[in-house]
């Protein structure tokens, strides 16, 4: 999942082309990108796309950002929204485990009420300091959250907090993804608003990328190839990554060496990933 395309809800005549798009997933908006007079009518109209076959047939890893759970449109967009094809719902401005609990168990029981039997996973958004102090807590709240995503705006904003500032935003990437790799999870970066400075997009994905995160939301369709080819593994990469596979396939030794480099089970896991990557790179993603 290299990039992620915010789609707002509330705008179906972007879907098609929005499926049809180079971005690896796909993150359909009830939250911000809805006026709050047409939320009802935009939850309907998701609704009935994910039921759709145009849905039901994509390739694409489908996303939700519903409402807080702390507002009046969080049950209405849950109850829209739960349904086979989504893959990942994602939670806006959680502020504790308890909120993922909740949000957890009531994904759970529409589950059950319509036979769902893949578990759809939550992706965490980590946007206030309090969220971001309990950052590792939120991680590990259930087994349900695989990823915990940055929010800047929500972030920096009420605090004066200054956006392009590029050491607090690199500090922030590395809390957040420190926070998620103690639970196991993987983290995804925040989007970058500046729609006509591809550069700072550029800088910004490379950093996260050397923290380790996942991939990079977009929130403009000319800013996915930036975000594929930032997260892409290089050849080099892959080329050293299947030869620690091959090596470690091939010993019992815990650690081993390979071409002057120490390695042991964390480094075997990466390169383990990063075959994989490749290989659904291979497979068609673009």
């Amino acid at each position: 999942m290299r990039s992620k395309l915010f789609v707002p809800a509330s705008r179906p005549e972007l879907f098609p082309k929005a499926l049809a798009g180079q971005a690896d997933s796909l993150s359909f908006d009830l939250e911000d990108a809805v006026a709050e007079g047409g939320k009802e009518a935009a939850r309907q109209t998701l609704g009935a796309a994910l039921a759709s076959p145009e849905f039901a047939t994509s390739t694409k890893i489908l996303i939700v950002r519903v409402n807080a759970i702390s507002t009046p449109h969080f049950a209405a967009d849950l109850a829209a929204v739960v349904h086979p094809r989504l893959d990942f719902l994602n939670l806006p401005k959680v502020g504790s485990a308890d909120e993922i609990r909740a949000v957890a168990a009531a994904i759970a029981r529409l589950e059950q009420a319509r036979g769902i039997t893949r578990p759809i996973q939550l992706l965490a958004n980590i946007e206030s300091p309090r969220g971001l102090r309990l950052a590792s807590e939120i991680a590990s709240a259930d087994s349900r959250v695989a990823g915990l995503q940055l929010g800047f705006a929500d972030l920096f904003e009420p605090l004066g907090l200054d956006r392009t500032d590029a050491a607090a935003v690199r500090q922030i990437q590395l809390a957040v993804r420190l926070a998620a790799g103690e639970a196991g999870i993987w983290a995804y970066d925040a989007a970058y608003g500046a729609i006509k400075d591809p550069e700072g997009f550029q800088a910004e994905a490379l950093t996260a990328r050397r923290l380790g995160f996942l991939g990079k939301t977009c929130i403009h369709p000319s800013q996915i190839p930036l975000a594929n080819d930032v997260f892409r593994p290089s050849e080099d990469e892959i080329t050293f990554a299947q030869r620690v596979v091959e090596a470690a396939d091939h010993t019992t030794a815990g650690v081993f060496s390979l071409e002057g480099r120490m390695i042991d089970a964390p480094f075997i896991r990466r390169a383990r990933a990063i075959v994989e990557i490749a290989r659904q790179i291979a497979a068609g993603k673009p």
